[in-house]
């Protein structure tokens, strides 16, 4: 009987957890192992470009990809992880409880955000966390047009000034003016809890994100929380009402709550603590890549961030090394120490840097060719040619 490698999740960390596992196999010529992904989908959702329009094309089909490389799918969600017993419980297709063995397991079931627990927010708010979120804000918004001519209509709040609420925030105006008209009178408005625009980021980037909401128009409220959300808009902390029709919420991300099955330490983030081959600390027999993986990039005291950057370098080292370790094979510590930061900017362009402090080595249109680059090609799957598969998910090959 075949060992079983199961990989949770068809994400960036799963599908390359899983062609890795497969490339070492292949390399050591074991055909005594099997690898099986279980998911909602055999596909790929391509979750950083889910602030841009046509939301629904932002996938990509993985069951041919997966048949070459000789990887089972299963179709199904998984809600129970037994440890001790070494099964997975899932949901089928049709809804049917399920359960599969596992001798080694990766566990890449990604993050969320995270909706507080404030008035309306799960009624009235959007968000662009999974396609079928960020389709029905698309949804709205060509709905938009349809409605009378308002300051309701015509606002869009933005609650969170970090990467996605900037991508989002400054992606909008075009948008808005796209579906409602040229002349039409819109805004953007960001709320951020921060004292400055961009103080994540930095000193370096921070400059670029200002010239860009400037030159957008957008509309920043420092300082300030969201208390309330209704159908005409936002309210926050200090009493001041933002009338909208379009609540977007993108603050706070937390690791898939199926980390919290696995016994072991957690970050504030709830990703599991890994060792150097990414295998969750006190666990033998199980790995975590992807958002569910606190993992060090290097030996400075950095590490992975919630990003398809990380996440496709945690999956090849990890199916690598689950796979090297159940054969007997020499493993391949996890270490990424060069980080770079692409952030899109609508159409002012964009910004990209390099190193952990962010050095700003491009602006505006170069750093937008280079992030086209990256979201329309880099970060999608391989072609479905196993051969050119197995050689894309060699774990030395530099993600940044």
């Amino acid at each position: 009987m075949k060992q079983q490698i199961l990989v949770i999740g068809a994400g960036f960390g799963g599908v390359w957890s899983a062609l890795s596992a497969a490339r070492q196999l292949d390399l050591n010529d074991r055909q005594d192992v099997e690898i099986s992904v279980l998911a909602p989908q055999a596909e790929l959702r391509i979750r950083p470009r889910f602030y841009e329009p046509d939301v629904h094309e932002m996938k990509a089909g993985l069951q041919a990809l997966f048949e070459v490389a000789g990887i089972r799918f299963v179709q199904g969600a998984a809600d129970r992880i037994d440890v001790a017993g070494k099964t997975v419980e899932y949901a089928d297709a049709r809804g049917e409880r399920q359960s599969m063995p596992y001798d080694r397991l990766v566990l890449a079931t990604g993050s969320h955000v995270m909706r507080p627990n404030l008035e309306g927010v799960s009624e009235h708010a959007f968000d662009v966390d999974t396609l079928e979120a960020a389709a029905r804000l698309e949804a709205h918004l060509h709905a938009l047009a349809d409605q009378p001519d308002s300051v309701a209509r015509n606002t869009v709040v933005v609650c969170g000034g970090g990467f996605t609420g900037i991508e989002t925030a400054t992606e909008m105006p075009q948008r808005l003016r796209a579906l409602l008209g040229e002349n039409a009178s819109v805004r953007v408005i960001v709320v951020e809890r921060g004292p400055k625009i961009g103080a994540a980021f930095g000193e370096g980037i921070s400059p670029s994100i200002v010239q860009a909401s400037e030159a957008l128009g957008l509309e920043w409220y420092l300082g300030a929380t969201v208390a309330a959300v209704d159908a005409n808009g936002v309210t926050l902390d200090d009493g001041r009402h933002i009338e909208s029709r379009t609540v977007i919420w993108t603050v706070g991300f937390r690791a898939s709550p199926l980390t919290a099955q696995i016994p072991g330490e957690r970050d504030p983030l709830g990703r599991l603590y890994v060792d150097h081959n990414l295998k969750v600390v006190g666990q033998p027999d199980i790995y975590a890549a992807g958002d569910t993986a606190y993992a060090a990039t290097d030996d400075l005291g950095n590490f992975a961030a919630m990003s398809c950057q990380h996440a496709i370098s945690l999956g090849r080292h990890a199916g690598n090394n689950v796979a090297a370790e159940l054969i007997g094979a020499a493993t391949q510590p996890y270490r990424q120490p060069k980080y770079v930061t692409c952030l899109d900017l609508g159409e002012w362009g964009a910004v990209y840097t390099e190193g952990w402090d962010r050095q700003v080595k491009l602006i505006k249109d170069e750093a937008k060719q280079l992030k086209r680059q990256i979201n329309s090609v880099w970060i999608y799957p391989p072609v479905a040619d196993r051969t050119a598969a197995l050689a894309a998910a060699d774990p030395s090959i530099p993600v940044a």
